[in-house]
């Protein structure tokens, strides 16, 4: 995770009290006053994997000869929409058929740490998530299921608040062959809350 330097943490606070300012709310306020410090702080935790390419952090073991499908549900995650800087916030469900290697189970959360500490949209964040599995184990197939509710959709524009966004990656088995795609919704719980 990169560190923001007190130049950037600087231009930070500066920009968030300019924010206020603009808003008409006075600066001096007891209530804000520290607010554009905190601001630069939160960024810099929320922002903190922006511009990095490749996520690096995680170790590889040998996998059994039949190993079969690996699925992690209900990771949480916590992002900043691209367009209008609001959260967006929800869950990933992630499954993998190795061929040689496993990845350490809770390298896969701090994977969609890595990708949602960004400005994002959850489409990306879904084939960003896919697309590192991929490069990393190079697996039989790999099915991801992100579900998320959207602040500039409940906060803003539409103000519909929960309605949920889901956004899917199916690779290799996952995609080819439908038994495996419904094993995956299967095991993630998918289906079942289809049901609700």
């Amino acid at each position: 995770m990169k560190e923001f330097n007190e130049e950037q943490l600087t231009t930070l606070a500066h920009g968030t009290t300019d924010l206020l300012q603009v808003i008409g709310d006075d600066v001096n306020r007891s209530g804000v006053i520290e607010t554009p410090g905190r601001v630069a702080q939160a960024y810099a935790e929320i922002f903190a994997h922006t511009g990095e390419t490749e996520f690096t952090n995680y170790k590889l073991f040998p996998a059994e000869k039949n190993a079969d499908m690996v699925v992690i549900r209900d990771i949480p995650f916590y992002s900043m929409c691209e367009h209008h800087l609001l959260p967006f916030f929800g869950t990933v469900d992630v499954a993998y058929i190795p061929t040689g290697e496993i990845i350490g189970l809770s390298k896969v959360p701090r994977l969609v740490d890595w990708v949602a500490r960004r400005p994002q949209v959850q489409e990306n964040i879904t084939t960003m998530i896919g697309d590192e599995l991929q490069r990393i184990l190079n697996p039989a197939g790999i099915a991801i299921y992100v579900k998320a509710r959207h602040m500039c959709m409940e906060m803003r524009g539409i103000n519909q608040p929960g309605d949920q966004t889901v956004t899917n990656y199916y690779l290799g088995k996952f995609k080819d062959d439908a038994n495996s795609r419904l094993e995956f919704l299967l095991n993630s719980g998918v289906l079942a809350q289809l049901d609700k």
